[in-house]
């Protein structure tokens, strides 16, 4: 249960961090006025508040959020959130009735969009870039 509260403070630090630093991400939030939740069955839980471009999060749960992300158990929840590939793992969970999700699709929608700021950059090798871009035998033949 510990690890699962963690994470859900933690989560509200990184948006928080990204609201700050990247200016995409903070125009993204720039007007948006939400309240979710992301909790267990058993109703421990975090409340994120979206206004006017900050973000907040406060222990326990809202009284009317747009929507809820609301998982079995502390620990399927922690698996979840913290896996690598987290779109496999969401779809899974939703699959497997670890995870349910209530409220408007359309903000929880507009809330993938806001996690896709967390994720880090992609590197890109340097012969995959098109000014560098090789035929694949040179590649080939370098690697020998």
């Amino acid at each position: 249960m510990i690890k699962f509260k963690v994470l859900l403070w933690a989560f509200a630090q990184l948006l928080k961090r990204q609201v700050k630093n990247n200016p995409a991400c903070a125009q993204y939030v720039r007007g948006k006025h939400l309240v979710f939740q992301i909790r267990t069955a058993s109703g421990s839980g975090r409340t994120y508040i979206i206004h006017q471009g900050s973000i907040s999060s406060a222990a326990g749960l809202a009284e009317n959020p747009a929507f809820t992300l609301s998982f079995r158990d502390a620990p399927a929840g922690y698996k979840i959130l913290s896996a690598k590939h987290s779109q496999a793992a969401f779809l899974r969970g939703l699959s497997t009735a670890e995870l349910s999700i209530t409220g408007d699709f359309q903000e929880v929608m507009w809330f993938q969009g806001l996690t896709a700021f967390l994720q880090p950059p992609k590197v890109i090798a340097p012969y995959d870039r098109t000014a560098f871009h090789a035929p694949a035998t040179s590649i080939a033949e370098r690697e020998k």
